[in-house]
């Protein structure tokens, strides 16, 4: 079993065609797993966490790392091409499966994935439900599920912890950035953790990403159809904005860095607005003041969300790269992104 589209081998490739290729099929494996699984899960822990952000924050980093503490329980790459269904895989795939060698996932930042690695994966729940919802020609658009979708998602995540014989819900999903409100309805006491980064070093790592993805997908087809399966539409040649917030885009300047700055804005600026509503009562995490002091920042987010306040080992971290010197970026469009930084810092975790 692979974790990277590029490693799948022929029928592998038909297999996630089929399954995921499919909202009806994947509907169908849903039930199946919810008649054959539902009345066996237990009650959902009370304090799930769900890490969401805009993607080149660090948002994986530190979801490996809540993993590794061992007091959560996620989707992983094992999973695929059933998501919906991981009991009925899990029993259908039987001792088969292997534990496969870890390598470096696709987008070549040196994380290493394997087969057991916790992954975005539940993003295909809200697909296969809610895809006209929020599934735009040019972007991912702010959506509010009805109660019965809500009620679905907590039995979905009811059986993944069957699947994984209990334990807290950990989630990162980053498009769930344009439904908090609905991660809230579903889970009124979990936390909900939004790491930030420096804009420029944000900015040029998702323009980085966007050309290294587009060539992929150029180069392989079945990439940006594996993405789009998992409504990954971050970066690449299916890029999809989210629409939240007033802030402007030019669709036709994504190969110029200030697209990329300003999606930042866009972003950033909604979820700081966000931060004024008790209700949501959002964690935002400085990735960068991680990296320089990780012992402090962890410490306050284990008290936060109740973990072991001992750092797991094995992870490494290190700092993102820096923004490219050469860049050249309009001062008002700099000074605004610096405001919400300076907001973000503002309200992130008590570090005293």
């Amino acid at each position: 079993m692979n974790t990277q589209a590029t490693d799948y081998g022929l029928f592998s490739r038909l297999l996630h065609r089929l399954v995921l290729g499919s909202d009806a099929l994947a509907l169908a494996s849903f039930d199946l797993e919810r008649f054959r699984y539902l009345s066996k899960c237990p009650t959902i822990d009370s304090n799930p966490v769900f890490v969401s952000g805009l993607a080149r924050a660090g948002t994986t980093l530190l979801m490996r790392l809540l993993h590794e503490t061992g007091e959560f329980a996620s989707l992983v790459y094992r999973d695929m091409p059933f998501v919906l269904a991981p009991n009925l895989w899990s029993a259908l795939r039987g001792s088969a499966s292997n534990t496969g060698q870890m390598r470096e996932r696709a987008h070549g930042d040196g994380l290493l994935v394997g087969v057991d690695s916790p992954e975005a994966l539940e993003e295909v729940f809200w697909r296969v439900h809610c895809r006209k919802d929020y599934i735009g020609s040019d972007g991912l658009l702010p959506m509010r599920a009805s109660d019965e979708v809500i009620c679905r998602f907590r039995e979905y995540i009811a059986l993944v912890l069957l699947s994984r014989e209990g334990g807290r819900y950990l989630s990162k999903n980053n498009n769930n950035v344009f439904r908090l409100a609905d991660i809230r309805r579903a889970f009124p006491s979990a936390h909900i953790v939004v790491p930030f980064r420096e804009p420029l070093a944000q900015a040029n790592s998702l323009l980085n990403q966007h050309r290294r993805f587009c060539q992929m997908q150029k180069s392989d087809p079945f990439v940006r159809k594996y993405m789009s399966w998992l409504v990954h539409h971050e970066f690449g040649l299916d890029h999809r904005p989210f629409a939240v917030g007033t802030h402007p885009l030019n669709h036709a300047e994504r190969e110029n860095e200030s697209y990329w700055l300003d999606l930042w804005i866009r972003v950033y600026s909604h979820l700081l607005s966000l931060s004024r509503s008790p209700e949501l009562d959002l964690v935002f995490f400085n990735y960068d003041e991680f990296c320089r002091s990780p012992g402090m920042v962890w410490d306050s987010l284990s008290g936060k969300l109740a973990i072991s306040s001992q750092l797991p080992a094995g992870i490494q971290i290190t700092p993102g790269p820096v923004a490219d010197a050469g860049w050249s970026v309009d001062s008002k469009r700099l000074a605004e992104a610096r405001e919400i930084q300076a907001g973000l810092e503002d309200i992130s975790l008590d570090l005293r």
